[in-house]
């Protein structure tokens, strides 16, 4: 496995061996002493799998008191991954890092608690797989606008197009109304 820092330099992207011939591929997506090795001593909880169609947009989500850590990839399609920066203290506070996933490039990304975390599907539908630190806790769940101006997210939406959002990410405050970590 080759882990790469990103413009953000906790978030991780992490590219794995590929061991591949006329029948199939095999590839590892987790191993903890690799990533612990790689600074991610990660203790993961809870594993969760969501399948979206073209255009949806999920998040941007997180929670407080029980920040999780997420290890994101994609089964099968594409997405336009997105992890926020939301620690008050952080010399990266208030930006994000995007990157494409798919079932092609294998790609996992490491997002630690302390970020809002999305995604926009590209490919005609994707299962969206991820591993999390904490538990889901909805009492503790927030979320901050996809399309806030202060974030400034460079979403590869073509001209025309608005992505499909939930009821609760149509309704989510803005970056300087959202709650944060110290």
């Amino acid at each position: 496995m080759k882990f790469e820092p990103t413009a953000i330099a906790d978030v991780i992207m992490i590219q794995p061996r590929v061991f591949g011939d006329a029948r199939g591929f095999f590839l590892e997506t987790w191993e903890a002493n690799k990533f612990a090795a790689a600074g991610i001593d990660a203790r993961f909880v809870q594993d969760n799998h969501s399948r979206s169609e073209q255009y949806v947009l999920r998040g941007l989500h997180y929670q407080v008191e029980q920040p999780q850590g997420k290890l994101v990839r994609v089964a099968a399609g594409a997405v336009f991954d997105v992890a926020v920066d939301l620690r008050r203290g952080s010399p990266t506070f208030g930006r994000w890092i995007g990157a494409l996933l798919s079932d092609e490039n294998k790609r996992s990304l490491w997002i630690p608690p302390g970020f809002a975390h999305g995604f926009l599907v590209l490919s005609s539908s994707a299962d969206f797989v991820y591993k999390c630190t904490a538990f889901y806790a909805p009492e503790h769940e927030r979320s901050v606008r996809w399309d806030d101006p202060e974030i400034n997210i460079e979403w590869p939406l073509p001209a025309g197009v608005t992505p499909k959002l939930s009821d609760k990410d149509l309704r989510a405050p803005s970056f300087r109304a959202a709650d944060t970590y110290p």
